[in-house]
């Protein structure tokens, strides 16, 4: 399969079956992750997976949605903000760009493992700090819901703007 065929393919799943994922699955997927670049080689992110009942439970109590509770795991993705690189001339903080970054290729090594995932941004960030008791330093920024996809998962249809509209020559 190609990047841009493997790019097509992966499509935001809502709704799982119970089938756990295979170790060596998971395994490859986080170093997937792990071999992301990002800003000046900092790698300013850390992952929680939440499997256990327990975590699970506290994961699904700050994004509190039916189908979201269908995945058999949850990836938390955090930014160590006290590790990622700030630009100098504005100190812009680089974490987020690079957990971005590395976030994408767990979706996308997911999708070629053919597992489902979702970025899931809408969640409560400072209950799921509590929850988790994560420490001070590390910003909760994305929940990745991963799973074997339900019978009835199907993509739902989406539109993507012209290169026309999102390409500029200079």
């Amino acid at each position: 399969m190609t990047f841009q065929q493997l790019a097509k393919t992966r499509y935001s799943v809502r709704s799982y079956s119970s089938e756990p994922i295979a170790e060596e699955q998971l395994n490859y997927i986080l170093e997937c992750a792990r071999i992301a670049p990002s800003a000046v080689n900092f790698q300013p992110w850390h992952f929680y997976i939440a499997r256990s009942a327990d975590a699970l439970d506290k994961v699904r109590q700050t994004y509190p949605r039916s189908w979201f509770a269908t995945a058999p795991l949850v990836i938390v993705g955090c930014i160590r903000h006290d590790q990622s690189w700030h630009r100098p001339t504005d100190q812009k903080d680089h974490g987020d760009i690079d957990l971005a970054i590395a976030t994408e290729h767990i979706c996308l090594a997911a999708a070629e493992q053919g597992l489902g995932t979702c970025w899931v941004c809408n969640f409560d960030a400072q209950l799921c700090h509590q929850l988790l008791c994560l420490p001070p330093n590390e910003e909760a920024a994305v929940l990745i819901p991963i799973g074997h996809l339900a019978p009835d998962a199907a993509p739902r249809p989406t539109t993507r703007k012209p290169l026309t509209e999102i390409v500029t020559d200079l």
